[in-house]
């Protein structure tokens, strides 16, 4: 793995946390508790900070980046960000699911209990509303989460996430 310091900023990794062994996390970076960065993962707060909060899963290949000068990246508790997505410089509220491949562009808010649907672009500045679904070239909301097969999905892939990790350790 490689954990990096840039110009003075070092990333705050809690014990409890899983890294892979060829995860990139560098500078200001801050991990909550029972988080997991997989494979080929890179968490990169070298231009603006990165905040994540408790039970945090970032899959293989996930990118994390933020804006020079601009836009720090703040993620909330039990997100699941899902393979080869990319989350730049926005803000991802709790219990939320970013599917994989989908990219959240700057300045945009995922608000609670929202799921962004595999592939998604969610163009810069959107706002996704809480309890909703988005999908799409670009992102638009698709349906109500508590109307749809994915009710209870966050939760569900958040927890699996923390016993797959376990298996890692």
């Amino acid at each position: 793995m490689v954990i990096k310091s840039i110009k003075g900023k070092s990333p705050n990794i809690p014990e409890d946390c899983f890294i892979a062994e060829n995860a990139t996390i560098i500078g200001d970076v801050s991990f909550g508790k029972e988080c997991s960065v997989w494979y080929n993962a890179v968490v990169r707060g070298d231009v603006n900070s990165i905040t994540i909060g408790n039970k945090v899963n970032i899959q293989d290949g996930a990118v994390i980046h933020c804006t020079y000068q601009k836009h720090a990246t703040v993620i909330g508790n039990n997100v699941s960000i899902g393979h080869n997505a990319i989350v730049h410089g926005c803000v991802v509220h709790d219990n939320v699911l970013i599917g994989m491949g989908a990219i959240v562009m700057d300045n945009c808010v995922i608000e609670s209990n929202s799921i962004i649907a595999a592939g998604a672009v969610v163009t810069q500045n959107t706002i996704v509303e809480a309890g909703s679904i988005y999908a799409g070239v670009p992102a638009v909301k698709v349906k109500d989460i508590d109307k749809s097969a994915f009710a209870g999905e966050i939760e569900r892939i958040a927890n699996n996430y923390l016993m797959y990790s376990s298996w890692q350790k």
